[in-house]
């Protein structure tokens, strides 16, 4: 198969249609329900993490693998499943995923050892790489223009609630049945997932592409030795792994491969996996820092929360995880306000409010996190947080996807995801660096009482000024990361007037990324 020449629009190109053409919102519904599922594996271990450690006789660093390995499995290989959508069909490679993910989690519950659990987590963040690109693929496809603020808010209302949802059904589910059923229950979700989208979610025409094996490869390698890098690097004290081979020089071969990957991406001429002329659009460039950060910042707080709140105040799993609930609760209500407000106003309003209140959120707490502290006093924060969340998730998606070509659809989406899940990656990896380094200088030498200190209010009572101290400084670290999306928000520029409108398809499917920036203003 060869790609079709810059600048033409192929003759198999499938315009957006509208909503009453498609059914679109029946198939949305049926795509969110496994996205929903997925995401929640993101954040659910959080809360078991004690129960896991305890169950499988897991330290920190074996147990932050667990979710690390889920994590990386599924930043990896977006790029390549949102082409893959593109090829074979987007509803296919979804139904394949979600068959993927729902085998791997009865593997999850049925692991007898960390070992094991982490191998299965690495088959499960697989099946959920197939599966997310094809969600936005698909709202990009089949809904208008003028009709696609309030479907990405759906979209980013999923997003956005199920990384908070995680840790309150986690919590349920392990105080009620083991650490075990955070996977196993994921198996009657997903086979009725996939009744629906085989009932519901349209085949839609496919597109010619090549597969470049040489982006796929550098970019694969890159991510892993960065994140492994970073992930191990507390372990082995920053110095040799084995051999030859130290962390730095993992992190730093990393940092060269994709960097590597980047200059191949400008020379292909042919296909590449990443289309560079996609950056040309500003908001898009933007929106995907922007995304990056909030993936980092989500997936990076939870942990220490759920620590504090198990370890230092004594909570048990299901109440940790029900100080979560007003986060969950606030960006469920404010999310389709938010999806309509992001078809007519500014996005750098809209999302440089959420990611300001979201650094606010996250200061507030490590200033409130102390032993004895008032439950209201942490449920001011995290409602915030929850406010952060609506005015976040459908500005930053709706203002990355608003100029994309149909015919880079899945490339597209298949980015823009793997910015999140690279930010989740390294969320999860420097946070556990954080915590252990943190908890090193606030606890006394052999004390015993890192992160995988015993479980739910086991640790003893003398270290609980150190250990809180420690949790709520790892806060400051998606805080200050988070800087950088609110800067990138701040500099969105406001769409064109006339894909605020509700433009003809064909302009959609015959409009390249670059014809569409020109006519940007910074209104």
């Amino acid at each position: 198969m060869t790609s079709q020449p810059p600048g033409t629009t192929p003759t198999n190109t499938h315009p957006a249609p509208s909503s009453t053409d498609s059914r679109p919102w029946p198939a949305l519904w049926a795509l969110c329900i496994g996205f929903f599922m997925i995401l929640v594996d993101s954040t659910i271990v959080s809360v078991a993490t004690p129960a896991i450690m305890k169950g499988l006789d897991a330290g920190i660093n074996e147990v932050v693998w667990v979710t690390s390995a889920y994590l990386l499995a599924y930043a990896v290989p977006l790029l390549v499943t949102g082409r893959l959508g593109d090829m074979i069909g987007p509803k296919k490679v979804y139904m394949a995923g979600l068959t993927v993910f729902t085998v791997a989690s009865l593997l999850c519950g049925l692991s007898g050892s960390v070992g094991m659990l982490i191998a299965a987590r690495v088959l499960q963040g697989f099946g959920a790489a197939m599966m997310t690109p094809q969600t936005m693929a698909v709202i990009t496809r089949t809904f208008a223009p003028d009709k696609r603020g309030v479907a990405m808010s759906l979209w980013g209302a999923v997003a956005g609630v199920a990384t908070l949802v995680g840790p309150i059904l986690g919590g349920v589910l392990v105080d009620s049945f083991g650490w075990e059923w955070i996977f196993i229950v994921n198996v009657p979700v997903g086979v009725i997932a996939l009744g629906l989208a085989w009932k519901l979610v349209p085949r839609l025409k496919t597109q010619p592409h090549r597969y470049d094996l040489l982006g796929i490869t550098l970019s694969t390698a890159g991510l892993f030795c960065l994140v492994f890098g970073i992930q191990e690097g507390q372990t082995y004290d920053w110095g040799t792994i084995v051999g030859p081979i130290s962390v730095w020089s993992l992190i730093i071969l990393g940092l060269v491969l994709l960097a590597a990957f980047v200059y191949w991406q400008s020379k292909n001429r042919q296909e590449p996996l990443m289309p560079l002329k996609l950056f040309t659009d500003r908001n898009f460039s933007l929106a995907n820092i922007g995304i990056w950060t909030v993936g980092f910042a989500i997936t990076g707080m939870a942990l220490p929360l759920m620590l504090f709140a198990q370890n230092v105040l004594g909570l048990s799993p299901t109440r940790a995880a029900l100080v979560l609930a007003p986060m969950a609760i606030f960006t469920g209500v404010l999310a389709p306000v938010t999806g309509k407000l992001v078809d007519h106003r500014h996005p750098r309003y809209l999302a440089g409010f959420g990611l300001g209140s979201l650094i606010v959120s996250l200061v507030w707490l490590w200033a409130v996190m102390a032993p004895g502290v008032a439950i209201w006093e942490l449920l001011l924060p995290i409602s915030l947080m929850g406010v952060a969340n609506a005015f976040i998730w459908s500005p930053l998606s709706v203002t990355a996807t608003r100029n994309l070509p149909v015919t880079q659809a899945g490339a597209g989406a298949g980015f823009y995801n793997t910015s999140r899940q690279i930010g989740a990656v390294l969320g999860s990896a420097g946070i556990g660096v954080l915590m252990q380094s943190r908890l090193s200088a606030n606890l006394p030498a052999g004390a015993g009482a890192g992160p995988e200190a015993a479980p739910t209010g086991a640790l003893p009572e003398a270290l609980h000024a150190g250990y809180a101290s420690a949790m709520g400084q790892a806060m400051l670290l998606p805080a200050a990361v988070l800087l950088i999306g609110l800067a990138a928000a701040l500099a969105f520029r406001r769409p064109p007037a006339r894909t605020r409108a509700a433009a003809p398809a064909a302009s959609l499917a015959g409009t390249g990324v670059g014809q569409t920036v020109g006519q940007s203003s910074d209104r």
